[in-house]
């Protein structure tokens, strides 16, 4: 349990059940034998490529295999052999590693402390140090490096651009005559009718999320709802809902001005982190009970996902293009557009494709920032943009 959580301070998605399925796995094999049980393990607390490094350093240091000095040695400078990925990608992991040691043994590192002494002085330092966490991939991110991230996101603003409605004010530049405010004004006039005029107001339309939380996102799920739990209680008509193997409105819980409170809140209700990923079913259960409540007045979606799916896109197109016709305007955002030869390759992210008006990253604060200029801003027409999409999966 201590090596359990070990792992979930340094970033990997362990939850009980993945615990007690380690439990299980190491009373069947036993612990006679280093590599049975290391495999054990491996097979029942990891579930990702990029995890192995992260588990295969914890579990060396965590259980002190004396023939392995060197590679404890290359954690503290930090620096990691035997592995094919890059030097800086080691580093980066090694630091969140080292940073989870350190918090299991009840103490904070000195020269972390002497660091955020030195940032507060220096305010080059801190320019660089703010410029640096910007282009940071949430999921590379150490743990001091996250917690000054959500501090950034709480303090981020979501401004969009408001439309006109169907109901109308008074203004006498109006190009509108307003009949009854006329006759009324004449009956108070005995020589002429005084004309009145009359302007459409204006309004932000509704913002709603969909928010994936299976396993693959679980990295950055979470730094989401607190971007999520930012724009709730700034402005007003946000509904949000997560999904993973089923569709959560967690609407009312991130209006709690607490993002503590908030997120425990949340955290009761949504019975599947980290799990898989049921796309289809889950957009079914939002057109049937949600869209007409949520969507109306030219609401904008925003659907954050990374487009795998368990179901290989099982009725997935159908609801995609039903909540398409039902919004103003879907946007996509795909943290796996941060690699520059991203592909839709699967079946369910080649399924959204066609039924999105714009395809965006969400990887770091400077994609979120990227998308407050966005929602700003008029899009584009949805003719252009799926053409656009077509022509892409032609190619």
């Amino acid at each position: 349990m201590h090596f359990a959580r070990t792992l979930r301070a340094a970033g990997l998605p362990v939850g009980p059940g993945r615990v007690l399925d380690a439990i299980r796995a190491t009373e069947t094999v036993g612990i006679g034998n280093r590599q049975d049980f290391y495999w054990a393990l491996h097979a029942t607390l990891v579930n990702r490529r990029e995890q192995q490094e992260i588990f295969d350093q914890a579990f060396h240091i965590f259980w002190r295999n004396p023939r392995l000095l060197e590679r404890a040695m290359a954690m503290l400078l930090p620096q990691i052999r035997g592995s094919a990925e890059s030097g800086e990608d080691q580093a980066e992991m090694s630091r969140r590693l080292a940073e989870a040691l350190a918090r299991e043994s009840g103490g904070e590192g000195r020269g972390e402390q002497e660091q955020e002494e030195k940032v507060e002085v220096d305010a080059v330092m801190t320019y660089s140090d703010r410029e640096l966490l910007q282009r940071m991939d949430f999921e590379k991110m150490s743990t001091a490096e996250m917690a000054k991230a959500k501090r950034l996101i709480a303090a981020m603003r979501l401004p969009i651009m408001a439309l006109p409605t169907r109901r109308f004010r008074p203004d006498p530049l109006g190009r509108r005559i307003d009949m009854r405010a006329s006759l009324r004004a004449a009956l108070r006039s005995a020589d002429s009718i005084p004309l009145r005029r009359r302007i459409p107001r204006r309004r932000h339309p509704p913002l709603v999320i969909l928010c994936d939380i299976s396993g693959s996102m679980s990295r950055y799920s979470r730094i989401i709802l607190h971007f999520m739990h930012a724009i709730t209680n700034d402005r007003d008509r946000v509904h949000t809902f997560l999904f993973g193997t089923r569709l959560t409105n967690v609407t009312r819980y991130l209006r709690h001005k607490d993002i503590d409170v908030a997120l425990e809140k949340v955290g009761q209700t949504v019975d599947d982190w980290s799990g898989g990923t049921r796309i289809g079913k889950c957009l079914a259960d939002f057109n049937n009970h949600w869209s007409r409540r949520v969507l109306g007045q030219g609401a904008v979606l925003l659907f954050i996902s990374d487009g795998l799916d368990r179901d290989a896109g099982e009725g997935l197109a159908k609801e995609m293009e039903r909540l398409h016709k039902s919004c103003r305007r879907l946007i996509w955002l795909n943290p796996l557009l941060r690699y520059d030869g991203y592909e839709p390759r699967s079946m369910g992210a080649r399924t959204i494709m066609p039924h999105v008006d714009e395809f965006r990253p969400v990887h770091s604060l400077e994609s979120l920032a990227d998308l407050t200029r966005v929602l700003s801003a008029p899009g584009r027409r949805r003719l252009e943009a799926k053409s656009e999409w077509v022509e892409a999966l032609r190619a």
